[in-house]
């Protein structure tokens, strides 16, 4: 399962340029990878184990903007097409999974 964070945040003062400094890094920190400036992706693995980070994010959410939530399959995202400077890139690869037996 991947989760993807979408955002736009008002940057127009000197605070709100902070507060939106702020939640970007607070995603990095927890991991995520930035795929566009307002865009940020993290594979957790199931839908359950995503649902800390919602919750963390809801807590540290600036006061202002709209932030979306998104879920993908590891088959969903692995279907998103990405162009870069007219060439097609390929996103990165999903973390191995690990075996426990």
């Amino acid at each position: 399962m991947w989760m993807m964070v979408m955002f736009d945040l008002p940057t127009e003062t000197h605070a709100q340029r902070k507060s939106a400094a702020k939640f970007r890094k607070f995603l990095l920190d927890e991991g995520f990878e930035m795929v566009q400036f307002s865009v940020y992706v993290q594979f957790t693995g199931t839908f359950e184990s995503s649902q800390k980070f919602v919750k963390a994010i809801k807590k540290n959410n600036p006061q202002y903007g709209d932030i979306n939530i998104l879920f993908f399959t590891d088959k969903q995202f692995s279907n998103i097409i990405h162009i870069e400077n007219r060439v097609d890139k390929v996103l990165k690869e999903e973390p191995p999974q690990f075996e426990l037996f």
